[in-house]
């Protein structure tokens, strides 16, 4: 990508609608909008205008447009840059990008508007992946968390980490580079304490990778059981609405009934399964067969019980299988117990009156955050690349301290600690392969 080159693509999505988008970033954005525009004024920065879209070599009018000039720095991009507003059609906005290509614009690559913020300084690269992930958001508090991290509150979190680490690197440059100057080489003891209290922020970091990748991902939850123990009434309770077949016949459920729901703001893909027994036919044996897969896959179990009725040694069994598995145990039917009657394991609900499905909802929360859960506005870790940075910035440090405790020249110690803030930087995008970049922003969609 060359950053001196005019881009333009459509920055609106797919599709037809009311309005549609087409943006053009660049040192030429404004010379090469300005024959296809017909204002009643000149561009100003930061005013919209509104005026018509016209053939360049004939002046025939196309469509109305509202255009808007950001002037240099004050952009997206940082770039000078021209969007134009027209009517949603498909076939306008195609010939909107023509034009500009005709003119000498290139056509954007996916992210490529992102990547110059950030390659512009305007961004760092956690804030470019936060606008990935805006975009990408399933609900509204993953918006709400992403909105977060593109104010910076990653980068905010991990900048004071980083300066008791680069406090550190400089005294001991210091004691390294002027020892004939009577400057102290610092003392081990002091080394180790403020090594690891910079570990110590790293590792509560990383913990709170558990929680944001839940955020960021989503995860699956099978709802699992014995025949006509109520899964599938509980999975319509969970979906609010008659997704799946109900019916007083055991085994009713035959294959996999999927829907993703919100659940405290994250979405939970739920999976109602066929119900797990001794199959009496070929298509039971294959509906069973894809409820152990989907049991296998699940990121959480729900197993259902029947409180109405006295334990089974089916149940028995799966309950053993769960007991390494992240599973909450629903005790259903209980408007068909006496108070006090049934079964004393697990969340005590009955799908048919919906009692015991708010606890339930809550008890899936708390696995889904932990006891303790996460605040977004502290920012948190949300992608496997977060993660797996702090994680060697975390194992440089460990080196480093033992390196102190063996009595290791200063020298060999400063490389470690420049290794752990190296993955400091990259994590913000101070110093990082383009490849890296690349992948990144080549997951963006074209036009943001």
């Amino acid at each position: 990508m060359h950053l001196d080159d005019t881009i333009v693509a459509i920055a609106t999505a797919p599709g037809r609608g009311g309005i549609g988008v087409v943006r053009l970033a660049g040192a030429d954005a404004r010379r090469i909008a300005g024959p296809m525009l017909k204002l009643g004024r000149e561009m100003e920065a930061g005013r919209a205008l509104f005026g018509e879209l016209i053939e360049p070599a004939t002046g025939e009018r196309i469509d109305e447009a509202v255009v808007t000039f950001f002037q240099k720095p004050h952009s997206y991009t940082s770039d000078d840059v021209v969007e134009i507003s027209a009517h949603g059609s498909p076939v306008v906005l195609r010939h909107i990008v023509e034009l500009a290509a005709e003119r000498g614009a290139r056509l954007a690559e996916p992210g490529e508007f992102t990547m110059r913020a950030f390659l512009n300084g305007r961004i760092d690269l956690t804030q470019a992946e936060a606008v990935r992930d805006l975009i990408e958001s399933q609900t509204l508090f993953q918006a709400r968390v992403a909105a977060q991290q593109l104010g910076g509150a990653l980068a905010k979190r991990i900048a004071p980490i980083k300066q008791k680490l680069v406090e550190l690197i400089a005294l001991m440059e210091a004691g390294v580079d002027f020892a004939e100057d009577d400057v102290p080489v610092l003392a081990s003891d002091i080394i180790l304490a403020h090594a690891a209290e910079v570990r110590e922020q790293l590792a509560e970091l990383h913990r709170s990778f558990t929680y944001g990748k839940v955020v960021n991902e989503g995860l699956t939850l099978a709802i699992v059981g014995r025949p006509n123990v109520g899964k599938s009434s509980l999975f319509n309770q969970l979906v609010e609405r008659d997704r799946a077949i109900v019916t007083a016949t055991p085994g009713t459920t035959r294959d996999l009934v999927s829907e993703t729901v919100a659940i405290g703001g994250i979405p939970v893909r739920l999976v109602d399964t066929a119900g797990i027994r001794k199959a009496l036919d070929e298509a039971e044996t294959i509906g069973i067969r894809k409820s152990l897969e989907a049991l296998a896959d699940a990121d959480m179990v729900l197993m259902v019980l029947d409180a109405s009725q006295p334990a089974h040694p089916e149940d028995e069994e799966l309950l053993q299988q769960l007991e390494q598995r992240k599973a909450i145990v629903v005790r259903n039917k209980i408007d068909l117990c006496d108070a006090g009657s049934f079964r004393s394991q697990g969340i005590a609900a009955s799908a048919k009156t919906g009692a015991g499905i708010p606890a339930l909802r809550e008890e899936i929360m708390r696995h889904l955050t932990g006891d303790q859960g996460a605040q977004p506005e502290a920012g948190f870790l949300t992608n496997v690349r977060h993660a797996s940075l702090v994680s060697q910035a975390m194992v440089a440090l460990d080196a480093a301290m033992d390196s102190t405790r063996a009595q290791v020249p200063h020298e060999m110690i400063l490389l470690d600690l420049y290794s752990a803030l190296r993955q400091l930087d990259e994590l913000t995008g101070a110093t990082t392969a383009d490849d890296i970049l690349n992948l990144i922003f080549g997951s963006f969609c074209i036009g943001k």
